[in-house]
């Protein structure tokens, strides 16, 4: 069976380093798990040993103009003043049904009792942590055996 030559690392038990026999928590597994070696922190930095593989995305970014900072800001400006009057004419729709409720509740309340109104929360949106480990590559004179 043969396996990739990238690592991930991990933490995981104090167990003797690869190489130096001390003991480390540092784990480099591939993707699987199904293979896995013990390294210490001075050897991940050893170039004999394996490599950091940078990561593309950070690298290429593309350069951005002021000119499409300043588009993407006058955006947002725009459509922040458009939240901001919509909030200002639900709170004034909200305060005029208020009081005709008030009116109507009053009216109510001598007839039958509420029962206490349940939070309603609404579900958001979040954004999952994605786990970004360390990926490296070993030297080719420990990857093979």
């Amino acid at each position: 069976m043969s396996f990739n030559n990238l690592y991930y690392k991990r933490v995981g038990t104090a167990k003797a380093c690869y190489v130096c026999r001390k003991p480390t928590t540092t784990v480099l597994a591939t993707i699987n798990a199904v293979d896995f070696l013990y390294a210490c922190s001075t050897h991940l930095t050893d170039y004999g040993f394996a490599t950091l593989v940078k990561d593309e995305a950070k690298v290429t970014s593309p350069a951005v103009t002021a000119e499409e900072i300043a588009k993407v800001k006058a955006e947002w400006e725009e459509r922040q003043k458009k939240k901001l009057q919509a909030e200002k004419e639900k709170i004034k729709d909200n305060d005029k049904e208020a009081a005709k409720k008030d009116d109507t509740n009053k009216k109510e309340e001598t007839k039958s009792p509420k029962p206490p109104a349940s939070l309603s929360t609404s579900p958001g949106t979040q954004a999952t942590p994605t786990a970004t480990h360390e990926r490296y590559i070993l030297h080719r004179d420990f990857f093979s055996s």
